[in-house]
């Protein structure tokens, strides 16, 4: 008859037999050669020899340096190893018990001279006839305390052990299959009432018993309810809840996890010394009046709850009083009771009661953590973790979590059923929480993009980031995206330019767009706008409580403007356009963020201009006629001067285009006067990324949509055209536009691509192709000389590709983690790496 050997999926599996007794031929049988740990291959890791005894103490310590960290990543663990003495268990056991893991021994229990004999056909096995003896003896005595050491001992003799057959069980707590939607719930407290309530509004249908007493619920839309604990104590019906829960359990349509107070009502019922206080008389009393069948079900209810749940591929973790990462999924008593209590100090606080370690502050899991069992007024994100206690049974409201809509829906309670020991404590403010820091994104792995896979930042890119965000960005809570840079164009072979929309429009045709949309490039300074409805929206959004409803800051995170005043009167047009625009109710949201530039140039830069582009066109104006005067002068007396008149001629009218070209991109501003933002996209609103959700022809069309409602005159246009770029004639209709533009004093245009992108090739997001004057700017005044065009055109454009997908999939993965609603500090990794990637070397013309 086969046996099944029932083992942990995730855990610790010690072999424990004589040296000859198979241990390594059933591994080998049984298990992947990765997920075993032999003693004899550690010993040769360290002495190149695996009988080399003197090198024991090495390779063990190599063994349970191994065997910790496949533990710490939740793997499977075979050690291969004679295990027959206690004190050799014992180490492996701590490591086990270390990373909070199941364990189990399997032993095989073969007949020494069975296990002489195969030693002895064996030439690596020459040992004396006294090893397996001994080994045989010291088994036998530590056979009585195996089963005090390991959850499981399995022990095989025989035929068994060719014909067994192991199980891996997983935890209980492991329930990664079941994906949901679900139903989180917050403390009950013997609230049955509300809880109700609750289940109504979530939708769920109440099933009610001979009695008429609510005995279950379910939802028709499947969705599954997990309860957070402490359902019982305090409040007026623990019988009541329990009844309701309990069924929806049985029936499938709940889980629910342990409480504190579950555990203590559970120790009163078994007839244990407890503290008869917190609510619990109040049960004891109730549960009284019950029948002993019932108390007896809600007994083995209690006693059958787990600590804690990891639901949906790990993503959803459900403890009572929340679990950090390390524990997810792991068993152990300090598993349970943090999950249960809390991390407490050891402290107590005025009230009496104990002082908890903010964990969540720490939390930088990838799980979502819904807890309860400290109650606060509201339910508030903290770093990817949520307490849905609300103090239902003290008077304030029953809350639960829609996952994975991440909605809250909560209900009053009917009155104020306990007086709380201490008030309610509001969250601490989430900046004060989840800010980023730096090992966030120094981690050697990089940040993971949903576009391009993992972006490393080097150490010192990011050091020179640091001190930008830390001394200049703004409140980090409205710093929601960084802008990419672009790329230009390849370099131009038309006759006197550099750039050429040809480039542009070859480089998406051969990539195997079809189509693409043109847009006008303003020369203003990149501004990005979030912009709330109201207050209240900022807060619930945002997290900013301070009053202010939105932020234009700079593609390097400052404030665009050092007034206050003056940036709150920028973002009260902007929210009076999106609203005259129809827009809050059309993109159903209360927040928006966009990306356009700010014009006049001269009002961000106007330091640069003087101290650069001013001063040159002022030394060369100035030199340069100077200079062709007294050339002509030295040709009328007859000194032979060659070309360097001519030249000196066209350099001083290269001069004057130089200062025509910058000239037009500064005028006089008095407050908002002569002020223009050009809005070109909609980056994310309340639940989506626009910036990916909607093509660029919506975006412009939006953009005019917002110019148009605009009654103050702030919000400009941006001209566009697209391109069909299987039609010859659609591609000289935009190039011909650019040429106007461009002659117009236009700055450009920036191309990006339209309609599905080819699965098997990347394409730049967009490229940039500036205006011949415009380029005066860049490469000074003198760059359409021959001589300078044909320098300029070997200049190499991979790592400014490079870096602009780079940043394009960085600035992606921050919308759609913004819009995720994840914590802070996720957030800030790709904005933070977009910033720390523009400290890479690479031409700044470019």
């Amino acid at each position: 008859m086969t046996r099944e050997l029932r083992i942990p999926a995730t855990g610790l599996v010690v072999l424990v037999g004589v040296s000859g007794s198979g241990k390594s031929h059933f591994a080998r049988r049984h298990f992947l050669p990765s997920q075993v740990i032999s003693s004899d291959y550690c010993r040769a890791v360290v002495s190149d020899d695996e009988n080399d005894q003197s090198a024991t103490g090495d390779a063990f310590a190599l063994l349970h340096h191994i065997v910790g960290i496949r533990l710490r990543r939740g793997l499977l663990t075979v050690v291969d190893a004679t295990n027959v003495q206690p004190r050799s268990r014992e180490s492996l056991l701590h490591v086990a018990k270390e990373h909070d893991v199941l364990s189990a021994a399997i032993v095989l229990d073969v007949p020494p001279e069975v296990a002489a004999e195969r030693n002895r056909t064996r030439p690596d096995r020459d040992f004396g006839d006294h090893v397996v003896p001994r080994q045989h003896r010291e088994l036998r005595r530590g056979m009585r305390s195996l089963h005090r050491e390991f959850k499981r001992v399995h022990v095989l003799a025989g035929d068994d052990i060719d014909t067994a057959v192991l199980v891996r069980e997983r935890p209980w707590n492991d329930r990664r299959d079941l994906t949901g939607p679900f139903d989180v719930i917050g403390d009950v407290h013997g609230c049955r009432a509300e809880l109700e309530d609750l289940l109504g509004d979530l939708g769920y249908e109440i099933e009610h018993d001979a009695e008429g007493r609510a005995a279950g619920a379910h939802h028709p839309g499947g969705r599954t309810a997990v309860f957070v604990g402490d359902l019982v104590d305090r409040g007026p019906d623990t019988p009541g809840v329990l009844r309701l829960a309990m069924g929806m359990v049985a029936a499938g349509d709940a889980l629910c996890v342990s409480g504190n107070h579950e555990a203590k009502l559970l120790k009163a019922l078994a007839g244990r010394k407890v503290r008869v206080a917190h609510g619990l008389a109040e049960s004891l009393e109730q549960l009284a009046a019950e029948d002993a069948a019932f108390r007896d079900a809600a007994r083995a209810f209690m006693d059958g709850l787990i600590s804690h749940y990891v639901l949906d591929g790990g993503r959803l973790v459900v403890a009572h009083a929340g679990l950090k990462e390390s524990y997810h999924g792991r068993t152990s008593g300090r598993v349970r009771s943090f999950a249960l209590y809390g991390d407490t100090t050891g402290e107590t606080d005025e009230y009496g009661l104990p002082v908890r370690y903010p964990w969540a502050r720490e939390y930088r899991g990838a799980a979502m953590v819904v807890y309860g069992h400290t109650p606060v007024p509201d339910t508030e994100w903290i770093n990817n973790t949520l307490c849905l206690d609300t103090g239902v049974v003290f008077g304030g409201k029953l809350s639960a979590l829609r996952y994975p809509e991440r909605e809250i829906v909560a209900v009053p309670a009917r009155r104020q059923w306990y007086e709380p020991t201490r008030p309610l404590a509001a969250a601490p403010d989430a900046r004060d929480i989840d800010d980023l820091k730096i090992d966030d994104v120094l981690d050697a792995g990089g940040v993971e993009t949903a576009l391009l896979g993992r972006v490393t930042v080097r150490e010192e890119n990011a050091l020179a980031a640091l001190e930008v965000m830390s001394r200049f960005a703004i409140d980090p809570r409205w710093l929601a995206y960084l802008p990419p840079t672009m790329a230009p164009a390849a370099t131009s072979k038309e006759e006197g330019y550099l750039e050429h929309p040809a480039e542009a429009l070859a480089a998406y045709r051969d990539a195997g767009v079809r189509r693409v949309i043109c847009e006008e490039k303003h020369m203003g300074s990149r501004a990005i706008t979030v912009v709330c409805r109201d207050a209240a929206t900022a807060e619930s959004a945002f997290g900013v409580r301070d009053g202010s409803t939105g932020a234009l800051y700079t593609r390097t995170g400052r404030a665009f403007f050092r007034d206050p005043a003056r940036t709150a009167a920028v973002l009260d047009r902007v929210r009076d356009a999106v609203g005259a625009a129809g827009l809050w109710d059309e993109l159903d949201t209360g927040w928006l963020v966009l990306d356009g530039e700010l014009l006049p140039w001269s009002v961000k830069a106007m330091d640069l201009i003087r101290g650069q582009y001013a001063a040159t066109g002022a030394a060369a104006r100035a030199a340069l006629p100077a200079a062709s005067e007294a050339l002509a002068r030295a040709a009328a007396r007859g000194v032979d001067v060659g070309g360097l008149g001519e030249r000196t001629e066209r350099r001083a009218a290269n001069a004057g285009l130089f200062r025509d070209a910058y000239a037009r991109y500064c005028w006089d501003v008095d407050g908002l006067d002569g002020i223009a933002l050009a809005p070109f996209q909609v980056l994310a609103g309340n639940g989506h990324a626009w910036a990916t959700e909607r093509d660029h022809v919506w975006h412009m069309e939006v953009a005019e949509r917002l110019a148009a409602a605009d009654a103050s005159g702030l919000i400009r246009p941006t001209a566009w055209r697209t391109a069909d770029l299987d039609s010859p004639d659609s591609e000289k209709a935009v190039t011909e536009w650019w040429e106007k533009c461009t002659a117009e004093g236009g700055e450009g245009m920036v191309v990006k691509p339209l309609g599905p992108l080819p699965d098997d090739r990347r394409v730049q997001p967009g490229l940039k192709c500036r205006g011949r004057e415009y380029l005066r700017i860049i490469y000074g005044p003198d760059y359409t000389e021959p001589a300078h065009l044909d320098r300029l055109r070997a200049r190499s454009l991979g790592r400014k590709r490079s870096l602009a997908t780079r940043e394009h999939a960085l600035g992606v993965e921050a919308l759609h983690r913004l819009v995720g609603g994840e914590p802070l500090w996720r957030r800030h990794q790709a904005v933070f790496a977009v910033l720390a990637l523009e400290s890479e070397p690479v031409d700044p013309r470019l």
